[in-house]
């Protein structure tokens, strides 16, 4: 997608090696019947001064119809809702490519509302991951389904983002449900690679970005 792309199938670089005491660790989070080691507790809700002080919520989910894993990523931004939207429904941009997880973006098509883009990410060279993002203005929602899963190695992801108005702010929340070979290890690692430091990632980027770019879009 070329907004902030919605959690990519994002593989563990080739260079990192992990200790085979973090391995084990981690796979028996990803055993372990009842999660209890990964899953955030639901009643833990963002806090608005948090999120103001630039901190994102990491929310680890487990579909119950169907297999997989997902997260939910909640983190505010410094700008109004409207400037934010334009931001984020820019899809023919170049300002991705600041982001160091990608490595190529384009529009391939924009149509009522509906974009299709082609990215290429760092951590997976070669593979082009082409997007279906449906932008709902009247509800400031963006809906977004990877088109090329098994291309991508992957059974399928999709998800969707809610933007609210928080006074100058905007807060975001980025829902993805995905499904690859290794995604429960990769969404329980908490070092270097998981999933928690690319969606932290993610959150810092578009809050420096934005804040960066905010004349473009006023």
């Amino acid at each position: 997608m070329n907004h902030l792309q919605p959690l990519r199938s994002l593989s563990l670089p080739a260079s990192v090696s992990l200790p085979v005491s973090c391995l084990i660790f981690a796979l028996l989070i990803w055993a372990s019947p009842n999660h209890t080691l990964a899953q955030n507790a639901p009643e833990n809700e963002p806090d608005i001064k948090l999120l103001k002080q630039g901190r994102a919520y990491v929310y680890k989910l487990y579909p119950e119809n169907i297999d997989g894993k997902g997260y939910k990523l909640v983190y505010l931004v410094s700008a109004p809702l409207e400037a934010y939207w334009k931001f984020k429904t820019d899809f023919e941009n170049d300002f991705l490519l600041t982001n160091k997880l990608i490595s190529e973006h384009r529009l391939l098509k924009y149509k009522d509302n509906v974009a299709v883009t082609e990215n290429v990410y760092a951590t997976k060279p070669g593979v082009k991951f082409r997007w279906r993002t449906l932008a709902l203005p009247n509800r400031h929602r963006l809906e977004f389904e990877l088109q090329n899963p098994q291309e991508c190695g992957q059974k399928y992801h999709y998800g969707h983002i809610q933007l609210k108005a928080a006074g100058e702010f905007t807060i975001i929340t980025q829902v993805a449900y995905f499904n690859f070979f290794g995604s429960a290890l990769w969404m329980n690692y908490p070092w270097y690679g998981g999933m928690r430091y690319y969606l932290e990632y993610t959150a810092r980027w578009e809050q420096e970005t934005i804040t960066r770019l905010i004349h473009k879009y006023r």
